[in-house]
């Protein structure tokens, strides 16, 4: 069959309103790395609360700022990693089923870059 050739044997294109993805069974784009992401949270949490443990211990103020500068780090990492799979999967769902949908995505994913931006 040639590229020019017609009929019942071509390909159709698939309706992507038959279209199932992950979005439609409930998993959001860090579904996958789930546990990865609960034991780097974790982490952070452990950081935070050695803050409280160095002002409990009255530590030397440049010291708890370092470590609050890490933290502040390991959060915006964090969040960072959140964006790229919310980006790479619920925009990306979206822009392939079309519609207000993907304005809605692309507007919600802009207003939480410009909620990063101000911290």
């Amino acid at each position: 069959m040639t590229t020019t050739e017609t009929g019942a044997n071509a390909p159709s294109a698939p309706d992507v309103t038959d279209l199932v993805t992950d979005h439609d069974h409930g998993f959001h784009g860090y579904h996958d790395q789930k546990q990865e992401h609960l034991k780097r949270l974790r982490r952070i949490e452990g950081q935070i609360r050695g803050l409280q443990r160095m002002v409990d211990e009255d530590v030397y103020c440049i010291d708890i700022l370092t470590q609050v500068s890490a933290s502040t780090k390991a959060l915006q990492s964090f969040a960072l990693q959140l964006l790229e799979e919310h980006l790479r999967h619920c925009v990306a769902d979206a822009a392939v089923r079309g519609g207000d949908e993907i304005d809605a995505k692309v507007k919600e994913a802009t207003q939480a870059i410009a909620r990063m931006l101000r911290t």
